[in-house]
């Protein structure tokens, strides 16, 4: 029978503790702060399959690619699991990375996927390589699924590599997909430039992304794919519409509102972003004697790893009881030791408070 793993990534879902770094995401917008006027005149009837017209335009556009080339899905993962589910028969292969997002390595356990994995560790940066992925495509390889930035790192994959995997692909593989998770692409710093959408690279290439982490809206359940195969996206369609229907047209409305005040948002955010890692580089490098990282490319999140033997369960409890919640590598098929932390959810001064409370439960531990 078919079924979900469980993983404990799922608590992050549960109450926020007083010092929260366990979350990948910046600070959740407020409904008021995207309320208009005329969203009392909407009609709460079904939405349409492939979404909202103005919302798949406002997509569209900032991917370089027609509306009529993107289906707004329930969330970024609602889109990755109908690609899983449309393009991977059960035991057929998929090419993907660990660490992963669990519930991306979830909906391919689910179908019973094939999976095939290019280890990325900590001491080499969790840096991919089109090597490394080449040696695992096989012809009969259905799917490469890559994140870029990564989530648990934010480590991203240059546009270069992703070229050559590409390369690889249609020699090795040519049916094959490559699915790539933008989720954190325009999560940048400051003013770091934001890193190209990978959907120009080919017609077997699908990107999926959402508004739930670089736009801090989480709640509206808005996620979309992009694609410019034709039939691919008609499929899409066609399951989305046996899944859900429709999106709500009310989360679409302000989805298309959030779009058009996109670049306010997200300079704040970035502003944001930028402080928070900065905050983070320098509480490490002052608490270099037992931490270590891999410095993120964007998002708001991170990879730290104890450089001395910790009792992880005396520190999990000590973190407990000091309300520091961190998130657990083992969730990302990471090595013990290692943790997600999140800086871009607490506000500075709380980081900086969240932080001195981590060293005291890393210090309880040994």
């Amino acid at each position: 029978m078919a079924t979900f793993p469980r993983n404990d990534i799922a608590s992050l879902t549960a109450d926020h503790p007083r010092h929260d770094l366990g979350e990948s995401y910046g600070p959740d917008l407020r409904l008021g702060d995207l309320l208009t006027p005329d969203l009392a005149d909407l009609e709460l009837a079904y939405g349409t399959a492939p979404g909202d017209l103005r919302l798949r335009t406002a997509i569209a556009d900032r991917h370089g690619v027609l509306p009529d080339q993107v289906v707004v899905t329930v969330g970024g993962m609602h889109g990755i699991f109908l690609l899983a589910y449309l393009l991977v028969d059960r035991g057929e292969q998929v090419v993907t990375t660990q660490p992963l997002f669990p519930s991306t390595g979830n909906s391919y356990a689910s179908i019973g996927a094939d999976v095939r994995v290019v280890p990325l560790t900590f001491d080499d940066g969790y840096r991919l390589t089109a090597e490394a992925v080449r040696a695992q495509l096989t012809p009969d390889t259905k799917l490469v699924s890559l994140t870029t930035p990564q989530n648990p790192s934010g480590i991203a994959v240059p546009r270069e590599t992703l070229g050559e995997i590409v390369a690889a692909m249609t020699e090795i593989c040519p049916d094959a997909y490559l699915m790539v998770d933008e989720t954190y692409r325009i999560a940048s710093y400051g003013d770091d430039p934001v890193a190209a959408t990978a959907a120009g690279l080919g017609p077997k290439v699908v990107t999926v992304s959402s508004l739930s982490k670089c736009h801090g809206a989480a709640g509206l359940r808005i996620g979309w794919v992009v694609s410019t195969d034709a039939e691919l996206v008609d499929r899409l369609k066609t399951a989305k519409f046996n899944t859900v229907v429709s999106a709500s047209p009310v989360t679409e409305a302000l989805a298309v509102r959030l779009l058009e005040r996109e670049d306010e948002i997200l300079a704040v955010r970035r502003a944001l972003l930028a402080e928070g890692v900065a905050i983070t580089e320098e509480w490490v490098r002052a608490n270099s004697d037992v931490i270590e990282w891999v410095r993120p490319d964007a998002g708001a999140l991170c990879t730290v790893r104890f450089k001395q033997p910790v009792d992880l369960d005396r520190f999990q409890r000590a973190a407990a009881e000091l309300g520091v919640r961190l998130a657990d590598g083992d969730w990302f098929g990471d090595e013990p030791g290692v943790f997600r932390l999140g800086f871009g959810f607490p506000p500075p001064g709380e980081l900086k408070v969240a932080l001195d409370a981590l060293r005291e439960a890393v210090d309880a531990a040994h």
